[in-house]
């Protein structure tokens, strides 16, 4: 089977590879996939800052979406056609996140998904919603459910609510449609005017052009009448996070995500002097999955893909990526 392999950091050095085709294993479901989509995370382990030490060669991308084509012994969940994701924490079914779960990433403990075909144990899959591609279903696995842990899972959002979301990308576009479906208001940060445009058709009620306004946190405490958002979806990290904490109200909830900003002062006095909560996100168990995809279909809400690749364009996708240009995910169909 044709396959990318990371066997040396560098976009360039993505070496395209011919592998056996896995058999499954009792309990295990053969997938063949039809399509994978890009976290920045991906961009991170394939260039080595991700993880310096990271056990090569990998196949990397921890998303994809496919049809399972052959069955174990003893599988009971899945049948030959159905339409299946694995799971970005293989071993996270439900329940709290601990360390062993945790060493069960696809794309970094273990190989992802930029190949033809992949064994999977038959807990970790969950079903694509029946009106979603291939296409927009691998869009799901990490940027969706971390949008729907951040929010309905962490944030326990409620409607009226207002949420300040960081971005335009994967995570952050999911985080604005599933809070304008939970009947939130939606602020969102852009240094593009373009961007803003394209999240206020997509519901935004606020936007915030912070390469024009670097105040951004005031900007977002005028705009709730000083009081300040109850929720902040934070992608940034260091770069972002004091003016996060700023624009939150007492006792706010802001859900640490990603680190796009790269490096920045911090203080934790803002934490204990207004009761903040910061909860780490990282993605979600496969209960939250579910939770979230049966959310989806009834509501026939659809992943906004920026822009779809083919297979042997996967160094392309990648500067793609790097370039920041994207509104909203990025995929490559097989």
């Amino acid at each position: 089977m044709k396959a990318f392999q990371i066997e040396r950091f560098g976009i360039d050095e993505l070496s395209k590879v011919d592998l056996d085709r896995p058999s499954p294993a009792a309990g295990e479901v053969l997938v063949k996939f039809h399509a994978a989509s890009l976290n920045y995370r991906d961009l991170m382990m394939v260039e080595g800052t991700y993880n310096p030490r990271l056990r090569l060669p990998l196949v990397p991308f921890s998303d994809g979406a496919g049809e399972v084509v052959d069955i174990g012994d003893d599988v009971t969940r899945w049948n030959i056609g159905d339409r299946v994701c694995p799971t970005f924490m293989q071993g996270w079914i439900d329940g709290e996140l601990d360390y062993p779960k945790s060493k069960t990433t696809l794309g970094h403990d273990l190989d992802g998904c930029l190949r033809e075909y992949g064994s999977f144990s038959e807990s970790g899959l969950a079903r694509i919603p029946e009106h979603l591609s291939f296409e927009e279903a691998a869009c799901l696995p990490c940027a969706g459910v971390t949008a729907w842990n951040a929010l309905m899972v962490s944030g326990g959002l409620k409607a009226g609510e207002a949420v300040l979301i960081q971005g335009t990308g994967g995570v952050s576009l999911f985080a604005l449609q599933l809070a304008k479906l939970a009947g939130a208001r939606a602020i969102v940060t852009s240094s593009s005017d373009v961007k803003l445009a394209r999240a206020k058709e997509l519901g935004a009620d606020d936007v915030i052009n912070y390469a024009d306004h670097e105040d951004w946190d005031n900007i977002a405490l005028d705009l709730t009448g000083k009081k300040g958002v109850d929720h902040v979806v934070e992608v940034g990290g260091a770069g972002t996070l004091a003016r996060s904490m700023r624009a939150a109200r007492m006792s706010g909830h802001i859900a640490v995500i990603g680190v796009v900003a790269g490096k920045g002062e911090f203080t934790n006095v803002p934490i204990f002097m207004k009761a903040l909560r910061l909860i780490g996100v990282l993605v979600g168990s496969r209960i939250m999955f579910e939770e979230m995809n049966a959310t989806l279909e009834r509501a026939e809400m659809r992943p906004v893909i920026d822009r779809v690749f083919g297979f042997d364009e996967v160094k392309d996708a990648l500067r793609y990526m790097k370039r920041g240009s994207h509104f909203g995910k990025i995929v490559v169909t097989f």
